[in-house]
C-alpha cells in the first residue's frame, strides 16, 4: 500500500480501485454506491468487473456548526442511527441526535426517489457486495450503510475506497469481511485534500453515471 498516493479525480480513483477488486475471485457480485462521491468511483468498478451497480443511499449527520465532521449517519433500511464516537465524547444529547438524525433520513428518502425512482435494489442476499465510497474519514456513513447491507443477507460484504484513515479502515474491518483501500495516510486530513480535483458530484451527474451505466431510465 502506499500511503502517499493521490489520485486526480474519482474515475481515475475508480479505475484503479477496479485493477485492485479485479485480482480477487467473487461470487455474483453487485456493486453498490454511496452517492454521491462515490458513483464516480464506483462505476469505473463495475464496468471493470462486468457486473451491475447501484446507489445504496446513506447519510452523514454532521456537527451542528461544523456539518463536515460526521458524528452519527442513517441510512435506506436502518431502523437506528449509526452514533459516533465523538457524539459521545462532546456529550449531544439523544433527543438533539434524533433531531439531526430525522432530517438527514429526510434527504435520505429524497436521494431514493430522485436517483431509483422506485426501482428496488437488486436482491442481495447470497451475492457478493462491493460497497464503496470516494473515502473514509470518521466512517460513520459507511458503517451505516454496511450494517443496513448486511442485514440484507449477502454472502460477502467487502467495502471498498480509494483512502481511508487507517484506524476507520481497522474498524469497519469489524463490520464488512473485508476493507479494500488503496492508500491509508497516517495523517489522513480531508478526503478531498487527496485528490486534484475533488468538486462537488451534484443528483444530475449521478442520475448521467448510473444511466451511463445502465441503471435507470436514461440521460435527464
Amino acid at each position: 500500500m502506499n500511503v502517499d498516493r493521490r489520485f486526480r479525480d474519482r474515475a481515475e480513483a475508480g479505475r484503479l480501485l477496479a485493477d485492485r477488486l479485479a485480482e480477487i475471485e467473487w461470487h455474483d457480485p453487485v456493486v453498490l454506491a454511496l452517492p454521491r462521491g462515490g458513483v464516480p468511483v464506483a462505476v469505473p468498478v463495475a464496468g471493470r468487473l462486468g457486473v451491475p451497480v447501484e446507489v445504496f443511499v446513506a447519510r452523514k449527520v454532521g456537527m451542528p456548526g461544523d456539518e463536515e465532521f460526521g458524528i452519527g449517519a442513517v441510512a435506506e433500511n436502518l431502523e437506528e442511527m449509526v452514533v459516533g464516537d465523538a457524539a459521545a465524547q462532546l456529550g449531544f444529547d439523544p433527543h438533539k441526535l434524533g433531531e439531526l438524525a430525522a432530517r438527514e433520513r429526510e434527504e435520505v428518502r429524497r436521494r431514493v426517489e430522485v436517483y431509483r425512482g422506485g426501482r428496488p435494489l437488486p436482491e442481495l442476499a447470497g451475492r457478493d457486495v462491493i460497497l464503496i465510497d470516494d473515502g473514509l474519514a470518521t466512517g460513520v456513513t459507511m458503517e451505516a450503510a454496511a450494517l443496513a447491507v448486511r442485514a440484507a443477507g449477502p454472502r460477502r460484504l467487502v467495502i471498498a475506497v480509494p483512502v481511508g484513515a487507517p484506524s476507520t479502515r481497522s474498524r469497519l474491518a469489524g463490520v464488512a469481511d473485508a476493507v479494500v483501500c488503496l492508500t491509508a495516510p497516517p495523517r489522513l486530513g480531508a478526503i478531498g485534500a487527496w485528490y486534484d480535483d475533488f468538486q462537488q458530484v451534484g443528483d444530475g451527474e449521478v442520475l448521467d453515471l448510473l444511466a451511463a451505466a445502465g441503471s435507470g431510465a436514461g440521460p435527464r
